[in-house]
């Protein structure tokens, strides 16, 4: 049976992932997680794709981009995965393949909901207990985000701009944001909605994505079958 194509719409944001084959690290050293930036940055900029924030952890990968038009962050992230995988073999001398089958993706509504995958993100080494403070972590966009350092890759989403008149208003406000607790309940609907790989946010913005994809843009219940929408994977998101 055919594989349905990911919801995929131009200049709305996706939150992708992309896990280690296995659940095995993707990244071995700080050496790796350099190259892959670099070759994230030459990604983006080939395709045309926004990048708003990212993490990379030690076995997979956070990122919320825009794209420009459908099918810019498939070409991206194969560009990116490919190219990747080539200088990770050849420097660790190994042949094979690194990452565990496609990309997942999720549609993004606008305002707080981008700014709720933006929190999730870059909180993601404070939930796995490797660090205290998101903005101290190296490899995420965190530091860049709360105006801690400059990093000409990012472009800030017009949900974050929102948050004030200029720069240090917006970073003060988003460093409030992180500080607050993200309740458990929205990261569980993070969660489902990227592992099913639908379109997070209000109703009306879910009525929208069915109508353009034709396609029931929601979440299914674990127990329901999935019909039409094909099977869905099994594994859980961090």
């Amino acid at each position: 049976m055919a594989r349905l194509p990911r919801f995929d719409l131009a200049d709305i944001p996706q939150h992708v992932v992309q896990r280690g084959n296995n659940r095995l690290p993707c990244f071995l050293d700080d050496g790796d997680r350099s190259r892959y930036l670099t070759l994230l940055k030459d990604a983006l900029l080939k395709n045309r794709c926004r990048l708003h924030a990212y993490v990379l952890m030690s076995n997979h990968v956070h990122l919320l981009v825009t794209p420009p038009e459908t099918g810019a962050i498939g070409r991206m992230m194969q560009q990116l995965g490919r190219n990747y995988v080539s200088l990770f073999n050849a420097r660790h001398h190994r042949t094979g393949t690194l990452w565990e089958g496609r990309y997942k993706a999720c549609l993004v509504d606008n305002e707080d909901y981008v700014l709720r995958c933006y929190r999730y993100i870059e909180l993601n080494p404070v939930r796995a207990c490797m660090i205290d403070d998101a903005a101290a972590y190296r490899w995420s966009s965190c530091a860049a985000n709360t105006g801690l350092l400059l990093c000409s890759d990012l472009h800030p989403h017009p949900a974050y701009l929102a948050l004030g008149a200029d720069i240090a208003e917006r970073c003060q406000a988003y460093r409030g944001l992180l500080e607050e607790t993200m309740p458990y309940d929205v990261i569980q609907q993070i969660r489902v909605y990227l592992q099913q790989q639908r379109a997070l946010g209000r109703d009306s913005f879910q009525n929208m994505v069915a109508a353009k994809m034709r396609r029931f843009a929601g979440i299914r219940p674990a127990h329901r079958p999935c019909s039409q929408d094909g099977p869905e994977s099994k594994s859980s998101d961090k």
